[in-house]
């Protein structure tokens, strides 16, 4: 792997900077990134919005969001007065008074490294881009980074990237999908192309299929506007899930380097069998929640979120079956699952293996959960292999699943970093490698265009499913159909 290149001091430019994203993720994380020693020399967080703060007022609202939203229970006094002074505020109005421009050019240090990341909505993107332009202020080492979603269809994701692209060209653009930042995607790779024994059994020769779940407890809450334009589709499966399970059925890149990552990962989205038409019925489900109790407590259903009509078709739940048509997956399904309101919040990946060609043992072939791998992202970061054992005793054979587990909190003792510190961190850096490539989101929505275009088509609603259950019958009818069952099923 090689060395990660060394930050320099940087001008980071935070679009949005006063928002929502900024305050629970971005500042916390950029807190985190000081404290550890990653924000190197006079390094400047410059946020802008059109909130007229004053450099006073963004850093008290920044050192209440680091004591609220920060990863550790301790916020050391000497790094946050460090940190709170690496912060000011611009109030830039893009398409308004220009004179925001020039105040921001007038916060930049001359011959320094300049990031600018847009947490806004990408329908401005391009304005944001276009301003930074006319007003001189992007030099030829100037990195964007983009919040997703990018675009609601290929057609708009493609009016994003053309207008950001005429600023910023491809080698300095920087679409963030903050899964691909947690430690155990990234241990992803190392796990399968470190270790000789896994690479083997890496096909369809020896898995039967894959399952990769995204599951949250909360609902929409505030943002039942934005959802309804969305929906589980465009918010988790088209970047989410796709990003997961590329790096699940990627083929060995020649080197660890941010092109060879990413040309594997889009090969594998070109090999993804289109499902469309009457497929999608057949391949997909849409689920939506309705009033339920999750962990005890009431929760309201979508349909009673504030911020939304009293009727909609918006899907919170989605699963599908998805197949990479190439010669290592031929004929292995990959399960994808996204829901909110669930049970249970995780979000991991299962690989489950074949059972034996032939077993000795009575009772081995039909033993639930045995020959499983599952990579957990969240809670509790860890790996987590299922194999068939004896259980101690005289009398008769008996065999049971049991887990040799990797937590990796336990293992290291230290705290992993959150998604963004590790995202951010390697956007002072100039290292792409975690990041999306214009032609991998692209490749995405092509996939995913027919089956909402299908759903729409089909004029009819999403399955409901109670607050704090499995989600909708529809997506157990999906995995039973072959005889299969949901890993949470087999553990019971």
């Amino acid at each position: 792997m090689p060395q990660q290149p060394d930050p320099r001091p940087t001008d980071l430019v935070v679009f949005g900077g006063t928002g929502d994203l900024s305050m629970r993720k971005l500042l916390p994380s950029l807190y985190l990134l000081d404290r550890d020693g990653h924000l190197v020399g006079d390094t400047r967080v410059i946020a802008v919005s059109r909130d007229g703060l004053t450099d006073a007022d963004l850093r008290d609202k920044a050192s209440s969001a680091v004591r609220g939203h920060s990863a550790v229970q301790v916020v050391e006094p000497e790094v946050l007065r460090r940190f709170r002074g690496r912060l000011s505020h611009v109030t830039v109005d893009v398409g308004g008074d220009p004179s925001g421009w020039e105040d921001l050019a007038a916060a930049l240090t001359p011959g320094r490294d300049r990031v600018f990341y847009l947490a806004v909505p990408p329908m401005i993107s391009g304005a944001i881009c276009r301003g930074l332009r006319d007003a001189g202020l992007v030099t030829p080492d100037s990195r964007v980074v983009m919040e997703k979603p990018l675009g609601r269809d290929l057609a708009s994701a493609q009016a994003v990237n053309d207008e950001v692209g005429a600023v910023f060209d491809e080698a300095h653009t920087y679409r963030i999908d903050h899964y691909l930042g947690k430690e155990t995607v990234q241990n992803l790779l190392v796990l399968r192309f470190a270790n000789v024994f896994l690479e083997p059994l890496w096909s369809s020769r020896w898995i039967d299929h894959v399952q990769i779940t995204a599951a949250e407890t909360v609902g929409v809450g505030g943002r039942r506007g934005y959802y309804d334009s969305s929906g589980a589709m465009r918010d988790m499966v088209q970047n989410h899930l796709l990003q997961l399970l590329c790096l699940t059925a990627m083929e060995p890149p020649a080197s660890y380097d941010r092109d060879a990552v990413r040309d594997e990962k889009l090969k594998v989205l070109q090999s993804l069998r289109p499902i469309s038409g009457s497929a999608v019925a057949e391949h997909t489900v849409r689920g939506q929640y309705t009033r339920g109790t999750v962990h005890g407590d009431e929760a309201l259903g979508y349909l009673d979120e504030a911020g939304g009509p009293p009727t909609s078709g918006t899907e919170t739940f989605v699963a599908l079956r998805a197949e990479v048509a190439n010669w290592r997956w031929a004929g292995v399904p990959f399960y994808l699952r996204t829901g909110k309101r669930m049970s249970h919040a995780r979000s991991e990946i299962v690989i489950r293996f074949r059972d034996v060609p032939h077993t000795i043992f009575p009772g081995a072939a039909t033993a639930p959960g045995a020959g499983s791998l599952v990579i957990r992202l969240q809670p509790d970061e860890g790996i987590h292999l299922t194999m068939l054992t004896k259980t101690p005793g005289a009398g008769a054979l008996r065999l049971r699943p049991v887990p040799l587990e990797l937590s990796f909190a336990d293992t290291f003792a230290t705290r992993s970093p959150e998604a963004y510190e590790r995202l951010l961190m390697d956007v002072l850096a100039g290292d792409s490698t975690l990041f999306m490539r214009r032609d991998e989101v692209e490749a995405a929505w092509r996939w995913v265009d027919p089956i909402i275009e299908a759903w729409n088509g089909l004029g009819t609603a999403p399955e409901t499913y109670p607050a704090g259950s499995s989600g909708p019958a529809g997506a157990q009818r999906l995995i039973s159909r072959t005889g299969r069952m949901w890993h949470e099923e087999e553990q019971t």
